[in-house]
């Protein structure tokens, strides 16, 4: 990982900021949105992780790249992820995470919620930067499903004409 910018503890806009700068990094095209996701540690202010879209070979969501370079680093496989990850670890990410894909790879919603059986820790809160608009799942629900299991879910107000500028580059516009 490069070296991350140093955060105020809490600072929730300048972790989206961050989680920003990622998804500029994810290439334009016009089937995926441009997404960027921090895994952090919140009591000891580390960051564990950082993904973007596309950054990993195959159709890679952001959160999906960021936990899989999580547990690459700690020579585990994901679905261990929940047996090591700190206990207040939360994820940035300038989308709602996705409840379903079209691609055949395992939803964001389910990677989380994943980080949490048999009883782990996992990951206890997902800020959000904005909705997933309905380009491609109409009424994405991951939010609410998140919300369901007992993940909090915050909205990070204050950069969502800026994220969807971003997460919508390349994408045809009628």
């Amino acid at each position: 990982m490069d070296d991350p910018p140093q955060i105020t503890p809490l600072d929730h806009t300048e972790y989206m900021r961050f989680a920003l700068s990622l998804a500029r990094r994810s290439p334009p095209k016009p089937t995926n949105f441009r997404v960027g996701a921090v895994l952090v540690d919140e009591a000891a202010n580390r960051i564990l992780s950082t993904g973007y879209t596309l950054e990993l070979p195959g159709n890679t969501h952001a959160e999906q790249c960021a936990l899989r370079k999580y547990c690459a680093a700690e020579s585990i496989a994901e679905e261990q992820a929940g047996n090591v990850l700190p206990a207040h670890t939360v994820f940035y990410t300038t989308m709602e995470p996705c409840q379903s894909r079209s691609a055949g790879n395992v939803p964001c919603v389910e990677r989380i919620l994943g980080t949490r059986s048999g009883g782990n820790r996992g990951i206890k809160t997902v800020y959000i930067g904005v909705k997933e608009p309905g380009t491609f799942i109409i009424a994405n629900a991951g939010q609410s499903k998140l919300e369901q299991a007992g993940i909090v879910c915050m909205h990070v107000p204050g950069l969502e004409e800026e994220i969807l500028q971003v997460a919508t580059k390349g994408h045809r516009m009628s």
